[in-house]
């Protein structure tokens, strides 16, 4: 039988997605939008799935474990945008800021930096969402609202109905403006201070899968091929600082009950 399979298109995954003999890969170009079908109803063996999302589906029970393979990371710092149209806007000003869902990961990065780094108390913010949670039993804090149907996240920010948006990939328009000021400079700042990189997805499997071992070795020559990139770092020890900053960030945030060890992540 073959497993079935989420993996989106990245450099560490091209040689992975060439073995069709083992894996059965759903047609998805970006699996972000089947996160939901990870968690809620368990369709794949084998998955890309955002580091948070598979947190709060450890916290909810889902039979789900980690493979120590970092698909995408990155530092967030330069996607959260204002519209400079509108003046501009400081972390310290932020009153109403779009996102797709709270618990989307790039979220939850950016609310931990502006707590930790800019000292912005998330819970007065409204935070107007696009999306509901991937994980069905997670619930918004109170201080989350969901836009007006038919609203689109850009255009409430140009109308100054949002302060700032928290966005996927940085709008190719020269009115939005990254809220954090030099954020090349923040996010090395950021890593020094916490020594860690920004996970975004990893590699999921069900806990019945009884060859994780071979997909993971697939994956790890898949990443050899393409050069072992440094932000793509794959193994236990490799990813603890790593993944210890992810729990903390999630945790303080109240979005898990508690911290979970790594080695949990794995079990």
């Amino acid at each position: 039988m073959k497993l079935k399979t989420l993996m989106g298109d990245h450099p560490v995954t091209q040689t992975f997605k060439r073995n069709t003999s083992l894996f059965d890969f759903a047609d998805v170009k970006a699996p972000a939008t089947a996160f939901k079908r990870v968690v809620r109803d368990l369709e794949f063996d084998v998955a890309e799935l955002a580091v948070v999302t598979f947190l709060l589906a450890k916290a909810h029970g889902k039979p789900l474990k980690l493979l120590p393979a970092v698909v995408m990371a990155r530092f967030q710092h330069p996607f959260l945008v204002y519209n400079a149209e509108q003046g501009v806007v400081a972390p310290k000003d932020l009153k109403r800021v779009g996102l797709r869902s709270y618990s989307v990961t790039t979220s939850a990065w950016i609310r931990g930096i502006l707590a930790d780094d800019f000292g912005v108390e998330l819970d007065r913010i409204k935070w107007v969402t696009f999306e509901e949670p991937h994980v069905a039993e997670f619930r918004d804090p109170p201080n989350v609202e969901r836009a007006p149907a038919g609203k689109e996240m850009l255009a409430m920010l140009q109308a100054g109905e949002l302060d700032a948006a928290i966005v996927g990939a940085i709008p190719n328009d020269e009115r939005f403006k990254p809220v954090i000021a030099d954020p090349e400079g923040a996010a090395k700042a950021w890593r020094k201070k916490h020594g860690a990189i920004q996970i975004n997805h990893m590699v999921a499997v069900k806990k019945d899968v009884k060859n994780a071992d071979e997909v993971y070795r697939l994956l790890l020559e898949s990443r050899k091929a393409a050069g072992n990139p440094e932000m793509n770092p794959f193994g236990i020890e490799e990813n603890r600082r790593n993944l210890e900053a992810a729990i903390d960030c999630v945790y303080r945030q109240r979005m898990i009950p508690r911290r979970f060890t790594v080695e949990e992540l794995f079990q």
